[in-house]
């Protein structure tokens, strides 16, 4: 059994990745001139862990807190997409508006749980991401959630509900082991019964991406983008690290395997999430922008050298 398949987003014999071919594109685009596009821009991946009124370790932040990087987001023209389709260059956004990936680990009671009737708990982070999707209907709520197993309390209803609510589920190992202690057969045991879980857990789910707890490698570096144990296969398509910087354009220069990740939390620590929206705004020309066509890349023809030459047919310079 395969659980995930790490080559060109599962296009292993295509040069031209399918996710960019066949997304289906409004008849009318804006010139990528006017809307300054740079789609071989730097794309924040955003690292959250606890969300509550007490936060306890420098990743945790409050509601208030996160409801306002939310809005900042929002004013800023960034617009969610999850790990997966950036790893496979699916950034389908509007003209102008930026992208940026949210991350969520360990899969607490604080990111997801449920009242007795069954309904999601407002100050939770899907909570509070619903209902800032439903006041800005052109802001997705959608996020990625790297779960351990027994996620969320254990609480059966949750991988379903993020598999079915447009929220993507990736790999964080079973027991948020530290990967480095670990022999070659412990690692991949983690990581396939960490897949198993998921995927019992909400069927047909495809586990695209995985993010190294505490940041830290195996010593055979290769394990955490694939291996196999106990008869069952695994490849990822993109391995998350814990920081500290945004991550190159999925058509850029990109290292699949080591995607670099901002932190936010409660405590302003270095590079942390305000230092980097704060620099990505005083440099937009830095920052990806789309030009409201997912099947085109485009960008300023000084960048051209930026470019993955997987994604050469794409490319639309100016």
């Amino acid at each position: 059994m395969i659980f995930a398949t790490g080559t060109a987003c599962g296009a292993a014999a295509d040069p031209v990745p399918a996710a960019i071919e066949k997304v289906p594109v409004a008849t009318w685009t804006p010139d990528p001139i006017a809307v300054r596009a740079n789609e071989l821009g730097l794309v924040p991946i955003l690292m959250y862990h606890q969300v509550t009124p007490s936060p306890v370790g420098e990743y945790d932040q409050t509601p208030e807190k996160f409801r306002a990087e939310l809005e900042r987001l929002y004013r800023e023209n960034y617009r969610p997409v999850t790990a997966g389709d950036y790893i496979c260059g699916h950034i389908d956004i509007p003209a102008g508006t930026h992208p940026v990936v949210l991350t969520f680990d360990d899969s607490t009671i604080t990111q997801l749980r449920f009242t007795e009737d069954a309904e999601v708990v407002p100050d939770t982070a899907i909570g509070i991401l619903e209902e800032f999707g439903a006041r800005n209907p052109d802001f997705r709520p959608t996020a990625t959630f790297y779960v351990n197993n027994e996620p969320f309390a254990g609480d059966g209803h949750a991988l379903p509900w993020l598999a079915a609510h447009g929220y993507e589920i990736g790999a964080h190992t079973a027991s948020h082991a530290n990967l480095g202690r670990l022999d070659s057969i412990g690692v991949q045991r983690e990581l396939v019964e960490n897949l198993r879980a998921i995927v019992t857990a909400a069927p047909g789910n495809r586990v695209r991406t995985m993010a190294l707890p505490l940041g830290i490698f195996p010593a055979d570096r290769v394990l955490a983008t694939a291996g196999s144990w106990d008869g069952t296969n695994y490849a990822f398509e993109a391995v998350l690290l814990v920081g500290a910087e945004p991550a190159p354009s999925p058509f850029g220069q990109l290292d699949p395997a080591g995607v670099p990740r901002i932190r936010s939390g409660k405590s302003e620590v270095d590079f942390a999430s305000a230092y980097w929206l704060d620099r990505l705004d005083q440099h937009p020309d830095q920052r990806y922008t789309s030009d409201g066509n997912p099947n085109k890349i485009s960008a300023p023809k000084l960048l051209a050298d930026e470019l993955n030459p997987r994604w050469r047919g794409q490319f639309n310079p100016y």
